[in-house]
């Protein structure tokens, strides 16, 4: 997956360089960009080249709500990294959720007392736990109940929501990707524990949904950026079956009205929201 890398420098803003940056890093995360880090004089913000809309970016800058300050940005592209190079030098410790299931690599295993295991390997995808937005789809994973369920997993990353849902019970995962590197992972990871009869991958975006798949879902997870799923819940909709659950994360809390009206729209109503260090989970049902 290939990442734009965006170097902006925020001046003429003095004492209030630190709120202007949290305010940009919030700006340009409803623009689509995944992460952000700070630097000296401004953030370092990362963006799937896929994904970058300059003339949105401008459209940031100029609405930006300290009026006075000047914001320079530099575009290039991001060098690759293979996460599964780190993973294997370092590894991580098991990620623990509600005492009921552990993520963990390959190296670090947890405790004997969780119920359920899932072995995560990263190569170049999302999605190991170690993101608020992961563990909280998880969490909302295991406050539903999963058995004989059919999930389709939008932006499925290494995969992990997919073996999460059939490690609880659910009868069959659909995942699709844009990068196949994540297609790929998600695949390898799936027989890694041992569930891969019973999940699919697929390469693309949510057109497969209706281009590839005939039948709806009980459940639908989507972990991606706030703009993606706005564009998409429509489609997410028309994939859902009578009384199903959408799972949505990837975004903001202060996010949240927006998706909640635009579901709303859908004739989805909300059930529970979850927050943890700003980013957000929606928890939504069909009638």
């Amino acid at each position: 997956m290939k990442y734009y890398e965006v170097e902006f420098e925020i001046t003429n803003i003095g004492e209030l360089l630190p709120i202007a940056k949290e305010v940009l890093a919030d700006a340009i995360g409803n623009a689509g960009f995944e992460s952000s880090v700070d630097t000296a004089q401004g953030l370092l913000g990362y963006i799937q080249t896929t994904l970058f809309d300059e003339q949105q970016l401008q459209e940031v800058i100029s609405d930006f709500v300290f009026p006075d300050a000047h914001i320079l940005y530099k575009v290039r592209e991001a060098p690759d990294v293979d996460y599964n190079e780190q993973w294997e030098q370092d590894g991580f410790q098991p990620i623990v959720i509600d005492r009921q299931l552990a993520i963990h690599d390959g190296r670090h295993l947890p405790a004997d007392d969780i119920p359920v295991k899932i072995e995560i390997n990263a190569q170049l995808a999302f999605g190991t736990g170690n993101h608020e937005t992961t563990r909280m789809m998880v969490a909302a994973l295991l406050n539903n109940d999963l058995n004989g369920k059919r999930v389709l997993d939008c932006g499925t990353g290494t995969g992990i929501l997919s073996i999460a849902a059939l490690k609880l019970g659910a009868a069959s995962a659909t995942g699709y990707d844009i990068d196949d590197w994540s297609v790929r992972n998600a695949q390898n990871n799936a027989i890694a524990n041992a569930v891969d009869q019973h999940f699919t991958a697929l390469l693309g975006d949510a057109t497969v949904i209706t281009s590839e798949l005939e039948q709806q879902f009980d459940l639908v997870v989507a972990n991606i950026n706030r703009n993606i799923l706005l564009s998409d819940l429509p489609t997410f909709r028309r994939a859902m079956a009578p009384h199903a659950v959408l799972l949505l994360s990837g975004f903001y809390t202060a996010d949240a009205p927006t998706l909640v009206r635009a579901a709303a729209t859908e004739g989805l109503t909300l059930v529970r929201q979850r927050e943890e260090n700003g980013w957000c989970c929606l928890e939504l049902r069909l009638p």
